[in-house]
């Protein structure tokens, strides 16, 4: 039931004419619970869209009672004219639902571009449509209407003593780390208090979808939303709901690295033995964002020598002639050398992991990503059209 799931949401997905496929393209979630925190983090691209412009407002006083989610546009780079349509939409939630506009977070997602005066009518057309299908049970709804190039709808669910978190996330390509990635919104029925609601929230994200670095480009859209309402009516166990919350996070992580577009391989890239845990998510994004790691994991050729090329480029404490590396559990790699007979590694399963053990430390880091192939080109080559 994705961000329905816990108790005192609903949510409702319906189809307002913004993709030309006519499937769902607008998404309301609404938190009814007794309380209304919001906490949310936001791309860090300095090139940011309307509809972060205005969340970022929202959130300030971490007070959310609803968010808005639209697919088949961005609204980025469509000037005054586009952040009005981001302010007007969060008014006619607010109209509609008796609320406040400043505490109507607003997410867009689509064709960098596109905002026009039909994109407004749509969406506002689709924000009273929506809010009039409003139901308890309308998570997987919503979590349909927010795909774009998504092949299926990402949502997970976690209980726990007493309280409930669920999510749902949208993405499949601009997959890289700046704060959050992609489009999330994560509901719970725990009671928080709006500073403990941000601060795991952010140690959540920074471990899971920060960490998911699918071909290195930063989206001007992404932000996660974590939402609030105490209607359980039990307090967590800050150190379990943080597990809880990573945990999910992590799983919607997953589904969006295996929905990557056109990946025929998911790579979990595991560091091991750094100097520190920062030296080694930049060795663990060094890779993940080489051309050609990528494509010769994508051409099954356990090409080693392209991992130590990537992680030399870095500035982390290691010597790169005393490194061990190794793919599927086959250590191909030793002190800077050869080791294990290429021909040992099979690369056939979709499931690739790769451990790069810098020899230095006891610190650790995990990013994900995926291989480069013909499908991801001709998608994005083809992507406007």
């Amino acid at each position: 039931m994705s961000v329905t799931a816990p108790q005192g949401f609903e949510a409702a997905g319906v189809a307002a004419g913004l993709k030309s496929t006519g499937k769902p393209d607008v998404a309301v979630v609404v938190n009814r619970g007794p309380r209304k925190v919001g906490a949310a983090v936001f791309t860090s691209n300095r090139a940011k869209a309307n509809p972060i412009l205005w969340s970022q407002q929202v959130v300030a006083d971490r007070v959310v009672e609803a968010v808005i989610l639209n697919s088949g546009g961005a609204n980025c780079f469509t000037g005054e004219f586009g952040f009005q349509t981001t302010h007007q939409t969060a008014e006619k939630a607010a109209e509609l639902l008796g609320i406040s506009a400043g505490d109507v977070v607003v997410c867009s997602t689509g064709l960098i571009g596109v905002g026009d005066e039909t994109f407004r009518a749509n969406v506002l057309a689709g924000v009273e449509a929506g809010i009039a299908a409003l139901s308890a049970d309308g998570g997987q709804s919503a979590a349909e209407a927010i795909m774009t190039t998504d092949s299926v709808s990402k949502t997970a669910v976690v209980q726990g003593d007493g309280w409930t978190i669920g999510g749902m996330a949208k993405g499949a390509g601009m997959l890289a780390p700046g704060l959050a990635t992609m489009l999330v919104v994560i509901t719970t029925d725990a009671d928080l208090e709006a500073s403990e609601a941000d601060a795991l929230l952010r140690r959540a994200t920074g471990v899971t979808f920060d960490r998911l670095d699918s071909d290195g480009c930063m989206s001007t859209n992404d932000q996660v939303t974590l939402l609030a309402n105490g209607a359980s009516g039990v307090r967590p166990d800050l150190d379990e709901f943080a597990a809880a919350l990573t945990a999910l996070s992590q799983e919607l992580a997953q589904k969006l690295q295996g929905d990557a577009e056109g990946a025929s391989h998911d790579i979990t890239i595991e560091v091991r033995g750094a100097a520190s845990e920062e030296d080694a998510v930049e060795v663990g994004r060094s890779v993940a964002r080489n051309n050609l790691f990528k494509a010769a994991i994508f051409g099954n050729d356990p090409n080693w020598g392209r991992v130590l090329a990537a992680i030399g480029t870095t500035r982390a404490d290691f010597d790169p002639y005393n490194v061990d590396v190794f793919m599927n559990g086959v250590r191909v790699c030793t002190a800077g050398g050869p080791d294990r007979p290429r021909e040992e590694v099979d690369l056939t399963p979709r499931a690739t992991h790769l451990v790069i053990d810098l020899l230095v430390g006891e610190a650790t880091a995990t990013i994900l990503t995926n291989d480069l192939t013909h499908d991801y080109v001709h998608e994005n080559s083809a992507y406007a059209s």
